[in-house]
């Protein structure tokens, strides 16, 4: 443990000389952040500095267990950095051994610009750095008990959510680790689901929608403009038939602007999905006058003109025709 300038407690983890590519590297330090944040211990901001890698490198003839000459790359404050620079790495040492030199053991700098490591100065050998015990610090004995207590008030860390949402809720892998990204984005996704238990619609609209809102606006989920209950809400709407998946994105984008519920919007703003076919029939048939050519030309094959007669239906409805009813209706009369 050390402190930085601002008094701020630092804490340094020191990894066993077993990661054997860049992608390892950086797989590592994802899943060594994420322990750090589910457990509040960081925000792992490497921008702003507060995760940062310093990487130590040296390569070795194939088949060999004894590690080359090493050297380090410091203050990388990026994933993409981190693996870039490796890879850097790993090439120039090749080089210089290949070319009759030796890797000398020293500190480097990653420039991000030029995509090079430059030296920054000689790295001393363990014992140069003079270790000696801190007379002003007693020794710290961490018996059993303790340890044991800790694990137990341990929060669930990201890579265990990811594993039960796989299990219980169906989830791909791919879903599953954004959706553990964050405790804060995981417990908002569970938060959801308590209320629409339907983890993939969900899992979905939170991926999509609200991320690429968050995004927009320069917003992380507790800043969410969308709460939940309100997300959650629109989905059930959505799932009732309420509503159509077109009403709904507008309906979103209302909620992200007042905060208001969906149910509450949809009834301010007259959105109620059309289901009622005597409404939609006079629609379609007015659709099938004004576009013979397109008529003859479904009817002598061309299938996929379906999707233009639903458009033009949705388009004289202002999307609040329930598309189901608008297929069965136009399928039942173009024959």
């Amino acid at each position: 443990m050390d402190l930085n300038r601002a008094g701020v407690p630092l804490m340094e983890v020191v990894s066993e000389p077993d990661i054997r590519s860049p992608e390892a590297a950086g797989e590592y330090l994802r899943q060594l952040r994420a322990i750090l944040r589910y457990l509040d211990i960081s925000d792992g901001n490497m921008e702003e500095g507060s995760f940062r890698c310093d990487a130590n490198v040296s390569i070795m003839p194939e088949g060999s267990a004894v590690f080359g000459t090493r050297t380090e790359v410091k203050n990388l404050n990026s994933f993409k950095h981190v693996e870039k620079a490796i890879y850097y790495e790993i090439a120039r040492q090749k080089e210089v051994i290949l070319d009759g030199g030796q890797v000398v053991q020293e500190t480097r700098l990653w420039q991000p610009d030029k995509g090079q490591t430059v030296s920054m100065r000689g790295k001393e050998d363990a014992h140069d750095y003079r270790y000696f015990p801190d007379p002003d610090l007693l020794p710290l004995l961490i018996d059993d008990a303790w340890i044991d207590k800790m694990k137990a008030e341990m929060p669930e860390l990201a890579a265990q959510r990811k594993a039960r949402y796989m299990a219980d809720y169906g989830l791909s892998s791919a879903d599953a680790r954004v959706l553990t990204g964050s405790r804060e984005l995981s417990d908002y996704f569970e938060a959801c689901v308590a209320k629409f238990d339907q983890p993939k619609p969900v899992a979905n609209w939170i991926m999509g929608d609200l991320l690429g809102l968050l995004n927009a606006k320069g917003l992380d989920i507790n800043n969410s403009p969308i709460s939940p209950e309100n997300m959650a809400g629109l989905l059930k709407l959505l799932d009732a038939g309420v509503i159509s998946g077109k009403i709904a994105k507008t309906v979103f984008e209302a909620m992200a602007e007042t905060g208001k519920p969906a149910k509450t919007i949809v009834g301010e703003k007259g959105l109620v999905q059309v289901s009622d076919t005597s409404a939609i029939d006079p629609i379609v048939d007015a659709i099938i006058a004004n576009h013979p050519d397109e008529v003859e030309r479904y009817r002598g094959g061309q299938k996929k003109l379906m999707g233009f007669f639903v458009g033009q239906a949705m388009k004289e409805t202002k999307g609040k025709a329930n598309p189901k009813i608008v297929n069965e209706i136009l399928r039942e009369k173009l024959g």
